[in-house]
């Protein structure tokens, strides 16, 4: 006597096959499934922005968090200018480079922290009193400027008194200025006159409200230390917590409805703005494939994300926006990053958003910038909040 067989073949399909032979039914299932997201949490944002040619997305990503702070604050949407942050940052940036002689860094990045340092110092204003734009220009274009600033800063360094640029600090200020334009004193939004302290009032934006969170083991867990990474020239205090309190005070955060600044690596083949994925598969064979289907992840240690960290792997090399959370149809979650390179075509992902897996977020992460009201009770506590 003949019996059927169910065999339950898996195959590389995206619909379910089925053949007969031999009374021996085969039935192909899917493995390959395309990326399904649905929302999980969705906090009010601004408008995708594009950083241009620039090298400022620490200003693009944190103006971008204090905005949807704003909102929590007040209920309102308000462009703020990045480039006021920016042009009130680089003459910090060049007090501290020559002072230090230029055996540092001198660039256009920075961290979310110089944003909050340049609010306090300097207040806050909106895109339309400063946009930082001259002559008609639609887009930032800063290739120049670093390496006119950079020339004035090394001939003073190397020649001191005797330097072409003796009031090297005034030829910065002349050099931003003509790149970027002249701060405002006073300016009008929606009738009324203000300042950029007066501003910032009205945001109610309190700069010392925030904490930059991180994870590393060459620190103690539980303490304040400053991260020796080159774009820290300000040695900005981090908190060091353990990589999975790093992630469930990520995700506590969203739930409260708060919002993340994010310091990150890109430099990855499956970071993609162009897909808007960025993931870690597990096989090195799944790269391409992990940018359109879903594949297995690796599982991150705190071992080997500090590994990473001290070969270079992972770099502090772009700053985004973290304001939600989606999943997959397989109930994977990833967080809703809000970028600064646009929505064009050739970048059109998710309409300017990157959805970040978790495994991604905790290998690459280098810090997070949070409100300390969105932290746990626990870490609140300890922290002495």
């Amino acid at each position: 006597m003949k019996h059927t067989f169910l065999t339950l073949i898996l195959l590389v399909t995206t619909s379910f096959f089925y053949a007969q032979e031999d009374n021996v039914v085969t039935v192909q299932l899917p493995t390959e499934q395309k990326y399904e997201f649905t929302s999980v949490i969705d906090i009010e944002a601004s408008a995708v922005k594009n950083q241009g040619n620039t090298g400022t997305c620490w200003s693009f990503s944190a103006s971008s968090f204090l905005e949807s702070e704003i909102y929590r604050n007040t209920g309102e949407i308000i462009d703020i200018s990045e480039m006021y942050n920016v042009r009130n940052t680089y003459p910090t940036k060049a007090w501290n480079y020559v002072m230090r002689q230029g055996k540092i860094q001198f660039s256009e990045g920075g961290l979310a922290h110089d944003v909050l340092n340049a609010v306090k110092t300097y207040g806050l204003v909106p895109e339309s009193a400063y946009s930082g734009l001259k002559n008609d220009a639609t887009n930032h274009n800063h290739s120049k400027l670093v390496p006119e600033l950079t020339k004035v800063l090394d001939d003073y360094i190397k020649n001191g008194k005797k330097s072409a640029y003796p009031n090297w600090s005034v030829s910065v200020d002349s050099i931003l200025d003509l790149h970027l334009g002249k701060t405002p004193e006073t300016f009008f939004y929606e009738g009324m006159t203000y300042t950029p302290k007066s501003f910032l009032d009205k945001t109610n934006i309190k700069t010392s409200d925030y904490i930059t969170l991180t994870s590393f083991t060459h620190q103690p867990y539980n303490s304040n230390f400053i991260l020796n990474i080159p774009d820290n020239f300000s040695n900005g205090l981090f908190y060091n917590i353990t990589l999975d309190k790093l992630v469930s005070e990520t995700d506590n955060a969203l739930k409260k409805g708060y919002t993340i600044a994010l310091d990150c690596d890109v430099s990855e083949k499956t970071f993609s703005s162009k897909y808007g994925i960025a993931v870690l598969p597990k096989k090195i064979e799944d790269n391409e494939k992990a940018l359109t289907y879903i594949v297995n992840e690796n599982d991150i240690t705190p071992e080997f994300r500090q590994q990473e960290f001290e070969n270079y792997n992972t770099t502090d090399d772009h700053l985004m926006h973290i304001i939600g959370m989606v999943k997959d149809q397989n109930g994977n979650e990833y967080y809703k990053v809000k970028n600064s390179w646009g929505t064009n075509r050739e970048r059109i992902g998710n309409n300017g958003y990157v959805y970040m897996s978790k495994a991604f977020f905790k290998l690459k992460t280098i810090s997070i910038l949070v409100h300390k009201n969105a932290l746990s009770e626990d870490l609140k506590d300890k922290i002495k909040i």
